[in-house]
């Protein structure tokens, strides 16, 4: 399957030794560590005519295919020509080959009229989204982002418009009698050019695109802020940015992007308020604080957050009853497929109140907060004295094996591992992820990342979606494609609550947990002081034969290679700045849950 297309650089990741495909957006030559913190702009042609409509004049169709400036011309040469007769539209569908942020350049000739000409663009990040229509049976919107509308485009002359989520879009010329010569439609690609200054490669191709396109789905992402989805939900809600945070620190380095969002969080949310109105997620953003804080070290911007810190952690002690059961307000909430588990979601209340509590106390004690670090450690001591039942829940478990309400191996034995990654989800997949590795299945993990993540790539993904369920893959049909007589839709005829149909974003950042966790667990490669002032290395390959990569800190890469030796030993080459120190050994995280 190819993730990108065959016009993809071949982008050198380190020295001599690992090549992997990346988008035509990464130039050779760009300072290393150069982090741009505007969105540029790339122009790019589309690479498949996946369909037209029948019976109807359309002419020269693939030299939209072919490079283009941007320009119109007198030469009017070659040109695509659609011409509406008899009540009968031109259409034509257009695949640029990845999904993409932005909008659309149309550069038309000089068709006989001489007037503007009524088209309908329609953008899709599904061949099929692309042809549907705003109506409620497959649910297709314009909601967050216009993408579908009804433009003029002037006679020898250009227009841009769209800004939204794509790989497909559908033209179809609406003037009936009408001629429209199209010179050039190019993809306006929207973006943060950002170097890949993180890398992996291993002995498995699958797992080196999935580490990539996890990347390549939070770069997307990074727009304005760090938004959920490009197409759908551009809007920061903080719990859904932990693992975009955790992929920026794997692989770009620090990010203006991270605490512009955390701070606009904050601002727009006075306490006693909850963040989105989920008291989850004002827990997520004290853990991202932490986590942010141990790859970057800025003592500055943290010491920024303490009195909100300090009143924010004083809340969520409040919400522990006396016999040390939560009882939060706001809406009670850890992801969408686990919502209905009521049970499930009580449990991994408790278990996040214990992780953001333990997190928050980390940073007191950095901040020089003494009495109340003192207080979130006595009120996790009091929670963890309240086992919940997790009722199966994979969400549930995976937060209490991590944040020691139940033994990790138990977690996984009698659920985490449980079917493999039937009952994942694309957010909390990356916890049921470091809780099987807590518990020492690497191997599991690995299975589940390629069968779960994997899945999509099959199915012709180059992003990472907002939900997936390995049940939908019977008879399904490839979101590159159009079904096929008998076939599932697998994007218009799936997908649940706020999601549903093509409303369902195929390019979510909280889907992206596999790439940091690849870097963590198989490079091995773990924060141990704050800055990233000591790495810790233990890698665990499982099936694989080598593993080796980059890891970014504020003081240039850790680099490592893994290879497995024929008595089943890890043979490692390890290089680090110098202001770096690198141990070895067993590591679980920086807390002492």
């Amino acid at each position: 399957m190819k993730l990108f297309s065959k016009t993809c650089l071949l982008f050198l990741i380190l020295p001599g030794t690992i090549k992997a495909q990346l988008p035509p957006v990464f130039e050779p030559g760009r300072s290393k560590t150069a982090q741009s913190t505007e969105t540029v702009r790339r122009y790019l042609s589309p690479v498949k005519i996946v369909w037209r409509a029948e019976n109807v004049h359309i002419e020269n169709a693939e030299r939209l295919l072919l490079p283009g400036n941007g320009q119109a011309d007198l030469a009017n040469k070659d040109m695509c020509v659609l011409r509406s007769e008899g009540g009968i539209q031109p259409a034509l569908l257009l695949d640029f080959g990845r999904e993409l942020h932005g909008g659309l350049q149309i550069v038309t000739g000089m068709h006989k009229s001489g007037k503007p000409v009524r088209v309908r663009v329609r953008f899709g990040e599904s061949a099929s989204e692309a042809m549907s229509e705003i109506e409620p049976r497959q649910n297709a919107t314009n909601d967050h982002a216009m993408r579908d509308e009804v433009v003029q485009l002037p006679w020898l002359g250009k227009l841009e418009i769209g800004n939204t989520g794509f790989r497909f879009v559908r033209i179809d010329l609406l003037d009936a009698d009408a001629e429209l010569q199209l010179k050039e439609v190019r993809a306006i690609f929207t973006f943060r050019d950002l170097r890949y200054l993180g890398s992996f490669h291993c002995s498995d191709t699958l797992l080196d695109k999935i580490w990539l396109t996890g990347a390549y789905t939070v770069q997307l992402n990074m727009q304005d802020y760090l938004w959920d989805g490009i197409k759908r939900d551009r809007l920061v809600w903080v719990g859904d940015m932990h693992p975009e945070t955790s992929t920026i620190s794997a692989v770009f380095g620090n990010n203006e992007i991270v605490p512009k969002s955390l701070d606009l969080s904050r601002d727009i949310t006075p306490l006693p308020a909850w963040m989105n109105g989920i008291s989850t997620y004002s827990m997520w953003w004290i853990i991202i604080h932490r986590d942010w804080y141990y790859h970057n070290g800025n003592l500055p911007y943290l010491q920024q957050q303490k009195d909100y810190l300090v009143r924010l952690l004083a809340q969520i002690i409040g919400k522990i009853d006396s016999s040390g059961r939560e009882q939060l307000d706001g809406t009670r909430f850890l992801d969408w497929p686990s919502s209905e588990n009521k049970k499930g979601v009580d449990a991994g209340l408790q278990a996040m109140m214990i992780w953001a509590l333990t997190d928050g106390a980390d940073l007191c004690r950095i901040l020089d907060e003494a009495a109340i670090a003192a207080r979130c450690e006595a009120a996790v001591a009091r929670l963890k004295k309240n086992v919940p039942d997790h009722n199966q829940s994979k969400q549930a478990a995976a937060l209490m094996a991590l944040t020691g309400l139940m033994p990790a191996q138990k977690a996984n034995d009698e659920v985490l591992a449980v079917d493999g990654a039937k009952g994942f989800s694309t957010f909390y997949g990356y916890y049921m992820l470091q809780a099987m590795a807590k518990a020492g299945n690497y191997q599991g993990a690995l299975d589940a990342i390629r069968s779960f993540w994997g899945g999509m790539l099959n199915l012709g993904a180059t992003t990472f979606w907002e939900d997936f369920n390995l049940d939908w893959l019977p008879n399904a049909s490839r979101i590159d494609e159009l079904p096929k007589s008998g076939q599932k839709d697998i994007h218009g005829d799936y997908g649940a609550y706020c999601y549903v149909g093509f409303r369902h974003s195929l390019c979510h950042g909280w889907a992206s947990g596999p790439t940091p966790w690849l870097t963590q667990y198989v490079l091995g490669i773990s924060v141990v002081e704050p800055g990233a002032k000591t790495i810790r290395v233990e890698p665990h390959l499982g099936d694989l034969q080598f593993a080796e990569g980059s890891y970014p800190t504020p003081y240039g890469l850790v680099k490592v290679k893994h290879v497995k030796q024929p008595d089943g030993r890890i043979a490692s080459t390890i290089t680090a700045p110098k202001q770096v120190k690198v141990i070895r050994g067993s590591y679980q995280r920086g807390n002492p849950f």
